[in-house]
């Protein structure tokens, strides 16, 4: 099964799980602290399954692997870290905190440039991709040093945040603009890219057609 089908099934159960002991809690009332720790989890596990899932789609395009990869071990990885902190906190809060924020922050950074590089876009547009990835990746460092370096926090810090944010949020809402805008006509590459793609697909269908002709035999 491919990665993407599995990140999509895990959100499809974490989500109706989720819904049912939503349900259950607001029909039959406060379950207490396990029920709060059950849904806890639960949303945890759809929070990573959606980030997963952005970065499984951009992987599957054969566009980039590097940040969609990275996207899914930190969301994995941070999914299991929030999971433990529900249930058993930690002995070491200070560095844990940091660490866990860490892993998530980077999780959602990637996840959130695998999902703008969905977008096919022209050369006239191509400057905003890099833009976005400056930004966000910028933003995403210096929030790290903020982490672990509480004390450089001052009254420059949300100035800095702020523009970096506006920035990202510009360049998030002109991108599936930008998208529609170019052509339809793909360069020779992308047809190449495109028609490899094509025939890996044919070859994995064409072995899944002879084991299952084997077992039918």
């Amino acid at each position: 099964m491919r990665p993407k089908s599995l990140v999509l099934y895990a959100l499809i159960g974490s989500i109706a799980l989720s819904a049912l002991i939503g349900i259950a809690v607001i029909l039959f009332g406060d379950f207490g602290e396990l029920a709060i720790k059950v849904l806890l989890t639960t949303m945890t596990v759809t929070v990573t399954s959606i980030l997963g899932l952005a970065c499984g789609a951009y992987l599957e395009t054969g566009r980039g692997k590097v940040i969609p990869l990275a996207g899914i071990v930190l969301a994995l990885v941070s999914g299991v870290l929030w999971v433990a902190l529900v249930w058993n906190g930690t002995p070491h809060e200070n560095f844990f905190a940091r660490l866990l924020l860490s892993l998530t922050l980077g999780a959602a950074s990637c996840s959130h440039i695998s999902l703008l590089s969905l977008a096919r876009l022209d050369r006239r547009f191509m400057w905003s991709r890099y833009a976005v990835h400056a930004a966000v990746w910028l933003l995403t460092a210096y929030l790290l040093y903020l982490i672990w370096n509480v004390d450089a926090i001052d009254e420059s810090t949300s100035r800095i945040i702020g523009v970096l944010s506006i920035v990202i949020a510009a360049l998030t809402i002109v991108t599936p603009v930008f998208h529609k805008l170019s052509t339809a006509e793909y360069g020779i590459d992308e047809i190449d890219a495109e028609i490899e793609q094509l025939r890996m697909r044919i070859a994995e269908l064409e072995t899944r057609r002879a084991s299952v002709t084997a077992g039918q035999g």
